[in-house]
């Protein structure tokens, strides 16, 4: 990568905020973002029902209160993060530190990995809950839409968190280093030392003796 490790012979330079909408990390952070509003707004919303004979509500997953809250947790704590590492990236050029980049890096890796994991659980929890649900306890079937878009949105933030890996974007402004080439640099501006050919490669001299 040119600049340096982890781009930091970049830092210091203009927040461009197009060149930053245009990187696809960018977008897929936008649409985890989206997504979580999806899932956690639907379940706010329409996730409790309640009967003329009860007079608490109830979690419209198989009457499940822990299901409903894990859906809503998540969703939360997703969206919060999407704004944090949003301006993570539009902070990142001015870092010069090449350990604070590092560390950048590797934390962006580990959390959109913990949240891939957070999203599969989730998908399977509410997909569960769902299908074991009893039609007597929702008999006008209200809700269902956005039970279903909850479900359906937790499956599809699996993938934009799977993919949001700076590792494999060569767009990013971190993408990995790269270590230098061997080869011969064809400007002649740089690259690495190379020893001449005939540096000390003559053998050593015994000492010879003269006559006289």
């Amino acid at each position: 990568m040119e600049g340096g490790a982890y781009g930091a012979g970049k830092a210091g330079g203009a927040f461009d905020p197009l060149t930053l909408a245009r990187q696809p990390h960018t977008i897929l952070r936008v649409v985890s973002w989206v997504f979580s509003i999806v899932v956690f707004g639907s379940i706010v919303n329409e996730g409790y029902l309640n009967t003329p004979a009860e007079g608490e509500e109830f979690c419209i997953y198989n009457r499940n209160p822990n299901a409903c809250s894990y859906g809503v947790t998540v969703g939360v704590l997703a969206f919060v993060t999407c704004l944090l590492y949003l301006a993570l990236d539009a902070y990142f050029p001015q870092i010069s530190s090449v350990k604070d980049r590092k560390k950048a890096v590797l934390s962006d890796i580990g959390v959109s990995a913990f949240w891939a994991f957070l999203w599969f659980v989730g998908f399977c929890y509410l997909a569960n809950q769902w299908q074991v649900s009893k039609p007597k306890d929702n008999p006008l079937n209200e809700g269902t839409d956005a039970a279903r878009a909850a479900i359906a949105f937790s499956f599809f933030s699996i993938f934009t968190w799977d993919y949001m890996d700076p590792s494999q974007d060569s767009s990013m402004p971190y993408a990995p280093y790269v270590e230098p080439s061997a080869e011969p640099d064809p400007t002649g501006m740089g690259g690495t030392y190379q020893q001449p050919a005939n540096a000390f490669d003559a053998e050593p001299q015994g000492y010879q003796s003269q006559g006289y």
